[in-house]
């Protein structure tokens, strides 16, 4: 499968589409790709790992089509399965033992904003993106899904099957995470002067 990690910041329209009882999920699947692979490669952190968990998502949600609901969000539904075949990940290499989950920097090379003409802007999407990467898991999903994928609150809950509650606090914490980080480099900066 060939992917397009670079137009990370791009929306498209149908990547909302709402499922209907005669919607077929293969038909809508096509648009989607580009927001699930982005999230899955922000989860995942490894090219590899990304591509496999589309994939196994991909596969499930067309083995359980008959589980999607007519009216609910085709991207929100996919997002979950995403979220739970990661998890399901995760707890596997803990499980086993495997290396650590370290964020692959020649990877991160390659996800610069094609809307950055500027090169300072670009350095602070790439200090952005390191930042969100070294959120904690839980932190770092609801991020994404919020900030990056442009979900409502309640969606976000639905993706990862948590309370509204629990988004907003995580949401909150990983913003003040950021914050704080941001803020001690500008101090810093001051300091050095």
């Amino acid at each position: 499968m060939t992917r397009d990690p670079v137009g990370a910041g791009q929306r498209t329209a149908p990547a909302q589409q709402q499922a209907s009882a005669d919607d077929d999920l293969g038909v809508m699947l096509p648009d989607l790709l580009p927001r699930l692979w982005r999230f899955a490669l922000r989860l995942a952190r490894e090219q590899h790992d990304a591509e496999d968990l589309v994939q196994r998502a991909c596969v499930r949600a067309l083995e359980r089509q008959h589980q999607l609901q007519p009216g609910s969000s085709a991207l929100s539904w996919m997002f979950s399965i995403i979220h739970s075949l990661w998890l399901n990940e995760v707890r596997a290499r803990q499980v086993r033992n495997h290396a650590s989950l370290q964020w692959n920097e020649e990877l991160a090379a390659t996800l610069v904003d094609p809307m950055a003409l500027d090169p300072e802007v670009d350095a602070l999407h790439q200090q952005v993106i390191a930042a969100v990467a070294r959120l904690p898991d839980a932190q770092r999903a609801v991020m994404l899904l919020v900030a990056v994928e442009g979900l409502s609150y309640r969606e976000a809950a639905e993706v990862l099957n948590v309370p509204v509650g629990t988004v907003m606090s995580r949401l909150a914490r990983a913003r003040l995470t950021i914050g704080e980080e941001f803020e001690q480099r500008t101090s810093g900066r001051r300091h050095d002067r």
